[in-house]
């Protein structure tokens, strides 16, 4: 019997292994692809596609995921800020994160919302029914009830210091130096 090379020997497993690493990437590829939403290009897709207004994050949202089986969503903005909605104000953190269900983001960590000059935590967005055009936002203390419209399309993200001064109702830093 003629000796094989060493080389030659290896050469079965070689390809073996190469198609399990193929596979292994194909299938890990695919389940990237499900955690970030799959076909969601944004989140304000994610959100009308769960029940939710476009419009309630910030314009400057610099990356999500979603996990849909567990429903997790994590957001991440390109800095903190503030957004103006109609005559509310409300702080971002660089991360936002809740748990997504139709109609619902519960549990949400990293948004504050101003009610008479105290902030407080966001607790759960609830839309239980889009055709009364009310959105419930749970602030801890109590339910706001708030009109879906105020939230059909993205608000800017005011700087930190633009934000304090909008949140006292003096509307960015040239009203604030005009007042000193």
């Amino acid at each position: 019997m003629a000796k094989m090379s060493p080389v030659a020997a290896l050469m079965p497993c070689i390809a073996r292994l190469s198609f399990l690493s193929l596979v292994f990437f194909v299938f890990f590829s695919s389940s990237l692809a499900d955690s970030s939403g799959g076909d969601v290009a944004s989140i304000q897709e994610l959100l009308r596609g769960h029940g939710l207004p476009a419009g309630l994050l910030p314009k400057s949202v610099e990356s999500f995921v979603h996990d849909s089986s567990s429903g997790l969503l994590e957001v991440r903005i390109d800095r903190p800020c503030y957004a103006r909605y109609d005559d509310g104000l409300a702080y971002f953190d660089r991360e936002v994160r809740g748990n997504l269900s139709y109609g619902a983001l519960r549990g949400v960590v990293g948004w504050s919302q101003e009610e008479l000059f105290l902030w407080l935590p966001v607790k759960g967005i609830v839309v239980t029914d889009p055709a009364s055009g009310v959105i419930l936002f749970d602030i801890g203390l109590a339910r706001k009830r708030l009109a879906l419209s105020t939230f059909e399309d993205p608000p800017d993200c005011l700087p930190e210091g633009e934000g304090a001064a909008a949140g006292l109702g003096l509307f960015g830093r040239r009203g604030y130096q005009q007042q000193r």
